[in-house]
């Protein structure tokens, strides 16, 4: 597995995130979904890596600079891949970002439900605890912030 930042150019990029912010907005109640469009991501904030095996697009997730933290966005794994360590690689490399960039933490919001319930406890899997509000995002019954102390 290589996983390396994407500019969103690749097909199968596109493909994924595309997937990926149907199903967030399909499974999400009215004003409760926060994922980002592409040119959501292509903010010079926004750093995105996508885990590869060959040709085979394995998994996709951003880490988002803020001034005290860092958060990620947009994990998904291909849903080819799932089951084969390639969430967990890639959210390994975000945290490890992360920590390049000098943030004490890391955090995310995510939702809730049966679709998300593998990213929860993925999230839970590396130490990632609920957290307070950050960046505007109110948890509530369907979202959840969590953050991890690095």
């Amino acid at each position: 597995m290589e996983i390396r930042a994407t500019d969103l150019s690749e097909a199968e990029v596109h493909a994924l995130l595309e997937l990926h912010h149907r199903e967030m907005v399909e499974s999400s109640p009215p004003g409760t979904c926060h994922v980002l469009n592409f040119s959501g991501l292509k903010i010079p904030e926004i750093e995105v890596f996508a885990a590869w095996d060959d040709d085979a697009l394995l998994a996709i997730g951003a880490l988002k600079r803020h001034e005290e933290f860092g958060e990620i966005k947009s994990m998904r794994a291909h849903p080819d891949a799932r089951g084969t360590g390639a969430g967990r690689s890639i959210l390994t490399h975000l945290i490890d970002r992360a920590r390049y960039h000098g943030f004490k933490s890391v955090k995310l919001e995510t939702g809730s439900g049966a679709v998300l319930d593998a990213a929860l406890r993925l999230y839970c899997g590396f130490g990632f605890e609920p957290c307070a509000p950050f960046a505007g995002y109110v948890p509530g019954e369907f979202n959840k912030l969590f953050a991890l102390k690095l």
